[in-house]
């Protein structure tokens, strides 16, 4: 493969820009057209599992006469993350080491309206004979320890290309809207400088209100299996 060499990739500067780092691999420096073909095929992969999800979104829509999926985000992570991630782990960096050794690269975020919606269609898209489960961590029945509740799968999908197919992985996270309220606060509260002694009291405040939305969403989901229980649809 004929290599573009372009000291000015995305790649390389953020190797630049991350603390500590004094000196950029040389081998990295010659790789801007290897990590923008990965980035392409995370990309693609993303589009795979992002209309697998829509497909299942619309059959089940019409089973159940409403929407399990809310939302589908989605991303791929930022040169600078990457970078970051692979220097914190004392790894090499490099497109062939991000490959080898990072499983969240490209990531799809899936709001649900109930907790069990979470879980119809994580096992529906799991169980599709062209995904491959490599992991699965289930953060709402295991919550960690700062209350944070999710659903993460990472998957591997195949992705044909013009002269290839090459399997690609996936973090797929699955939650429902008050989880992804939570998180989302706690991923900015978290990077709040100064806070000096506040930082035990804050946190066990956002603990507590974890617990309190975690309890929401089984009330919510008690309500709507009473009301199809009495016959009546949940319609959105």
């Amino acid at each position: 493969m004929n290599i573009n060499m372009n000291p000015n990739s995305e790649l390389v500067q953020s190797a630049v820009n991350v603390p500590n780092l004094v000196q950029v691999p040389e081998a990295l420096i010659n790789q801007a057209h290897e990590f923008q073909m990965a980035i392409m095929m995370y990309t693609c992969a993303i589009r795979e599992v992002k209309t697998k999800l829509e497909v299942l979104n619309d059959e089940l829509s019409l089973r159940n006469q409403r929407n399990p999926i809310e939302m589908i985000k989605s991303r791929v992570k930022r040169p600078v993350s990457i970078v970051e991630k692979l220097h914190r782990r004392g790894l090499p960096i490099s497109t062939e080491s991000m490959v080898q050794n990072l499983d969240d690269v490209a990531g799809i975020r899936v709001i649900c309206s109930f907790v069990d919606d979470i879980y119809t269609v994580a096992n529906m898209l799991v169980s599709q004979d062209d995904i491959t489960v490599v992991t699965i961590k289930d953060y709402i029945r295991n919550p960690k320890p700062n209350g944070y509740r999710s659903y993460h799968l990472i998957i591997e999908i195949p992705v044909f290309f013009s002269e290839t197919k090459k399997n690609m992985r996936v973090e797929v996270q699955i939650r429902t809207i008050a989880m992804d309220f939570w998180a989302s606060l706690d991923h900015q509260l978290k990077y709040k400088k100064d806070i000096g002694d506040a930082a035990d009291r804050i946190s066990e405040e956002l603990r507590q209100c974890a617990d309190v939305i975690a309890a929401t969403d089984q009330r919510m989901l008690a309500i709507r299996k009473d009301i199809e229980a009495q016959g009546g649809t949940v319609r959105k």
